[in-house]
């Protein structure tokens, strides 16, 4: 038997970085990339006798999390301590939430292949993160271990640890097992990133760790209610660690299932170089981490003038974006669907139709030049915006709509102002691309490629299309490639000569 054999059940825990300047329990920076154990006080480092403060911004930041995701509120909630040694946790507990969490029974909707998935939230709660361990290969590579070569490999054989992050304020939140494919989970991940963007929470850059997730996947047969046994999988640093982590993992259990083998509950690494996951322990219960309620913090009271204060912050979400782009502007609903899916983009888009551009002209340029600029360049939008901003490429836009420059040209300057930041119009001048309109200017070229070309002229007559083709090439090959097509296909019919 193979995957198609069993039904998948997928559930998912993020852990999303809240954008606080500071930590969830006293004042050391959360920036990313200061050198290790440089951001720290005795209380995150959980030396003897320290109190810890509550973060009222990261919060704020959880609320608007749980109510965006359709939660319940807890309007009396409180922090637990959540008991385990790990070298990387200084206090030997971490302050996270297991009885009162934030926010519980949420849900996010998601469209896959066409259709809306809900996927219920379990939970929203506030915890604070872990330090990091460097492993040897994180010794030898760090550029912020300010080390001779001697002693990196003096340090090659030890495990480091960097508490810059312990303290760090982190939203969870926890589905409900109610995915279905790996590709629903890829969706749920990508629309919950989107929807974070959107409320300002977080800046989702996995690549430093600000958003992190952690599946879980059971199999069963196709038909069948009891779910099977869980397996968490840890140590996915992307999304696309996930959907690879999740496929082999579902390929693992089928394989197993079908050869009448059990499938231990546990919790498995995800190891990216070999493509496969490997057993790490049996999965834990709550009951395993002694959760009590933290003695150094009272409850946090969610009064209604509070809520509804952070609920009137959360801005316009991307569903409702999508919907007033197709209905306020006529986008197509695929052209909203993939602008809205960033808000930066979105942003930048809005931007350039309120600056005046045609809002179809101004989404096929950032589906088309401005996406795959990003693609090519790993950049953000907000890196292309410092070079070419709303005002450029709306400049670009009229260029092309006015008949000064050739849309194909038109491609080839983008990508020069992308590279230097120059403006539109300067470039267009600098390199002498301005398209000729003037019919004084082309009656002269077209009249002269006329008189040369007398077969394609008496093959134009007869109807035979290529031939404008032909002259309209020529006319373009005279000017150089800046006579206007359209203006020069007006002039070829106006003055085809007369058959004799």
């Amino acid at each position: 038997m193979t995957t198609a054999s069993y039904e998948s059940v997928i559930g998912l825990e993020a852990h999303a970085q809240l954008a606080t300047r500071t930590k969830l329990f006293c004042g050391c920076s959360t920036r990313f990339g200061a050198p290790p154990n440089t951001q720290t006080c005795p209380v995150c480092t959980g030396h003897p006798g320290v109190l810890p403060v509550l973060n009222r911004t990261a919060v704020e930041y959880a609320l608007k999390t749980a109510l965006a995701l359709n939660c319940q509120v807890s309007r009396q909630t409180a922090l637990d301590r959540k008991n385990y040694y790990y070298p990387d946790l200084p206090k030997n507990y971490q302050i996270s939430q297991n009885y009162k969490n934030l926010g519980f029974d949420g849900h996010m909707d998601i469209e896959v292949g066409g259709e809306t998935r809900r996927v219920r939230i379990h939970n929203v709660h506030l915890e604070e993160d872990a330090g990091k361990l460097l492993h040897p290969e994180d010794v030898q590579q760090s550029t912020l271990l300010d080390l001779s070569a001697e002693g990196r490999a003096a340090l090659a054989g030890m495990t480091l640890v960097d508490l810059n992050r312990a303290g760090t304020p982190l939203c969870e939140i926890v589905t409900q097992p109610d995915m279905r494919s790996v590709e629903e989970a890829r969706v749920y991940m990508e629309t919950l990133a989107s929807a974070l963007l959107y409320l300002g929470v977080c800046d989702c850059k996995m690549q430093e760790g600000s958003l992190r997730f952690e599946a879980s996947i059971s199999l069963r047969p196709f038909g069948a209610t009891e779910y099977g046994n869980r397996v968490e999988i840890k140590n996915v640093n992307s999304m696309k660690a996930v959907v690879h982590a999740l496929e082999y993992e579902a390929k693992r259990q089928a394989d197993r299932l079908s050869h009448g083998e059990r499938v231990a509950r546990e919790t498995r690494l995800w190891d990216d170089a070999a493509g496969r996951t490997v057993s790490m322990r049996s999965k834990e219960e709550a009951q395993d981490y002694r959760y009590f309620p933290e003695p150094d913090l009272v409850p946090v009271e969610v009064d209604a003038a509070w809520l509804e204060r952070v609920r009137a912050a959360i801005p316009e979400m991307a569903p409702a974006r999508r919907r007033r782009f197709v209905e306020g502007l006529g986008l197509p609903d695929y052209d909203a669907g993939v602008l809205v899916a960033d808000k930066a983009l979105a942003d930048y888009f809005e931007e350039c139709v309120r600056l005046g551009a045609e809002p179809k002209a101004a989404s096929n340029w950032l589906m088309g030049s401005v996406m795959r600029q990003l693609k090519d360049s790993g950049a953000r939008i907000a890196d292309l915006a410092a070079r070419v901003p709303p005002q450029g490429l709306c400049e670009l836009i009229a260029a092309v709509q006015d008949g000064t420059l050739a849309p194909n040209t038109a491609k080839e300057v983008f990508q020069e102002m992308a590279a230097t930041g120059k403006g539109a119009t300067a470039l267009i001048a600098e390199r002498g691309l301005r398209q000729i309109s003037d019919s004084g200017e082309l009656e002269a070229v077209v009249l002269r490629i006329l008189t040369e070309n007398p077969k394609a002229v008496a093959d134009l007559r007869q109807g035979k299309k290529q031939a404008l083709g032909f002259l309209m090439g020529q006319v373009m090959k005279a000017t150089g490639g800046k006579a206007n097509p359209k203006a020069v296909a007006g002039l070829i019919g106006r003055m085809l000569p007369k058959a004799p």
